[in-house]
């Protein structure tokens, strides 16, 4: 079967699909983006990811026009059904139009908008048993009073790229990143939880300079809903991590998945704990109680 990418309002051939070398995301990384996951034919947590998306576009003042969150969805939607594909990744790419140079003014103002569909495992699958071995990375994340961490834009990730391959030289499978601050605020590409020795479970204020994630809304969620378990949002220093009785990560493409250490520093006995364990079990079935289905 030929798999389509949306551009635009057009279904393309993936070989055929293309954007101009003057897009601004390209030139500038002057875009949005939004990576959606599809479990067994249904979309998980699409209006989320849209309301971000367009939340950003705005708070970036893109030139929108007849683009809106109930358009953005169905596009979504419709590109998935149009590859049947039912289990997977959806990438979502939202820049500001076309033109060279920095001025708004002198570009064309229409947005791109570019939906792809894709299959990706972010980490081999034995690592969700053992868990992650993290270092504490020397990039740090950017100020608020230069770009709000909630806007998931392209252009603020060279960050966390080059934070990532800090973690790549030493053989981690993640990264810690501070603020200005020292306080912690994510990993390279996921939020961070502990579950502390009051046994309550932290993680980071948006705050502090991370993504306010979806998968990270969803775990806080189970915690509260379905376990009666504490869960606050407020700063954490490495101590409350090296000191931690268990920590986990949540992302679109990790889901939910278990650190056992943290700059050669066990975190609790050097296992998954079995509350990080219980939380996966229940993510995985949400996933596939709800979601938006793609057949028509």
């Amino acid at each position: 079967m030929a798999e389509f990418v949306y551009v635009n309002g057009e279904f393309i051939p993936k070989e055929q699909a293309t954007i101009s070398l003057f897009d601004h995301g390209y030139l500038y990384g002057d875009g949005l983006f939004e990576g959606v996951r599809v479990y067994d034919g249904k979309v998980f947590e699409l209006l989320p990811h849209v309301e971000r998306l367009l939340s950003g576009a705005r708070a970036l003042g893109f030139p929108l026009g007849d683009l809106d969150e109930t358009k953005a969805f169905e596009a979504i939607v419709a590109t998935c059904r149009k590859n049947d594909h039912r289990d997977g990744y959806i990438r979502v790419n939202l820049t500001r139009g076309t033109g060279l140079g920095l001025d708004p003014k002198h570009i064309e103002p229409k947005v791109n908008f570019v939906i792809a569909t894709r299959q990706l495992a972010l980490y081999p699958p034995e690592l969700y048993e053992k868990g992650l071995d993290m270092i504490t990375c020397s990039t740090r994340v950017p100020s608020p009073d230069a770009i709000d961490a909630r806007i998931k834009c392209t252009g603020k990730y060279i960050n966390n790229i080059l934070a990532k391959m800090e973690a790549n030289r030493v053989g981690a499978g993640e990264g810690i990143m501070l603020n200005q601050q020292g306080h912690v605020a994510e990993a390279t590409g996921d939020n961070v939880f502990i579950l502390n020795s009051d046994g309550v479970f932290v993680t980071p204020h948006p705050s502090a300079g991370c993504l306010k994630g979806i998968t990270r809304g969803v775990a806080i969620k189970l915690l509260r809903e379905q376990f009666g378990c504490v869960v606050v949002e407020e700063n954490m220093t490495l101590l409350d991590i090296y000191s931690a009785k268990e920590c986990f990560l949540t992302g679109t493409a990790a889901e939910i998945i278990p650190a056992v250490s943290l700059d050669e520093r066990l975190i609790g006995d050097g296992k998954p704990g079995p509350n990080t364990a219980k939380l996966i079990e229940a993510f995985r079935a949400y996933t596939k109680s709800t979601g938006t289905p793609i057949s028509s």
